[in-house]
């Protein structure tokens, strides 16, 4: 067996590249896009500010309409790779957020292969850092941020959770929360599929850069979500994940969305309809925020 009960490549391959298996996938992300210029178009924006020296270390914020805002740190996915998935297509999630009252950042990151997976995590945690420091300067509240990601955001989303922020110089309950849609928490698998030419893994990076192995107590709140839609292999990704972070002591909690699939469960996030995600997800965040208030 390559991994688990996987025998070959086209088996891991079928859990994960999820491209070939969503057709509707094409016109979802369409979607997002025109939402996403919508966002910029409309809302109060504050876009490409630097959170480091390199060219693709900006972020964008959408502040709330009244000072001190809880915070959403959003962290889009694509793999690592992908080159069509931007902070800029996922503006939309301030449309979600901002009727809230919540401030939105949406990150973006280096990607691999010109950088490695340990940098793409170090940068995230810098843009988190970044926020902690400075967004009470776009009127949002520093004690209350919380974080999510879907795909490879959600992995990134695990990683920042399980940073120590006291080697940052910054406290150690710099998150009130994170959630993950559709993560990834267990890197194994991609050294054997689709993905290894351009992540380049080895058993060093898949240790350093897995945050199912890096629980322990004093962690912030998780959520876990994946589409009742997708393969197993999310489902069983996102079950690890809430045994690991539970049993170190933290707090952790798990929900399938029914009838979503990989590219249509962070819709969520927008769809005021879309009963099944919001009912666990905007309360997660409120019991968070509440919890730091």
């Amino acid at each position: 067996m390559l991994y688990r009960d996987f025998a070959t490549q086209e088996e891991i391959d079928r859990q994960y590249d999820v491209g070939t298996y969503h057709p509707a996938a094409p016109s979802l992300s369409a979607a997002k896009i025109t939402r996403s210029r919508e966002a910029r178009a409309t809302l109060t924006c504050k876009l490409d500010v630097a959170y480091g020296p390199r060219p693709r270390q900006k972020l964008d914020v959408f502040p709330a309409a009244e000072p001190g805002a809880p915070v959403l740190v959003f962290i889009h996915g694509g793999y690592w790779k992908s080159t069509t998935s931007t902070k800029e297509t996922h503006s939309w999630v301030a449309l979600g957020c901002q009727p809230r009252g919540i401030t939105t950042v949406v990150v973006e990151y280096d990607l691999c292969p010109g950088v490695t997976i340990d940098t793409i995590v170090a940068q995230v945690r810098d843009a988190v850092a970044w926020v902690r420091r400075h967004i009470a300067d776009y009127g949002g509240d520093p004690r209350r941020i919380h974080v999510a990601g879907s795909s490879a955001g959600g992995h990134l989303t695990a990683m920042v959770a399980a940073t120590d922020w006291e080697e940052h110089g910054l406290p150690p309950d710099t998150l009130s929360g994170a959630t993950g849609i559709s993560g990834l928490y267990d890197l194994a698998p991609f050294e054997f599929s689709f993905l290894q030419p351009v992540l380049h893994l080895d058993a060093g990076r898949i240790a350093r850069n897995s945050p199912l192995g890096l629980a322990r107590p004093g962690l912030c709140p998780l959520l876990l979500l994946w589409g009742g839609d997708e393969t197993s292999e999310f489902e069983r990704q996102a079950r690890a994940m809430q045994a690991a972070w539970s049993g170190a002591g933290n707090a952790a909690a798990l929900a399938a969305i029914p009838g979503r699939d990989h590219y249509s469960i962070s819709g969520g996030l927008l769809d005021p309809d879309d009963s099944a995600f919001g009912q666990v997800f905007w309360p997660h965040l409120n019991a968070c925020w509440a919890r730091d208030s």
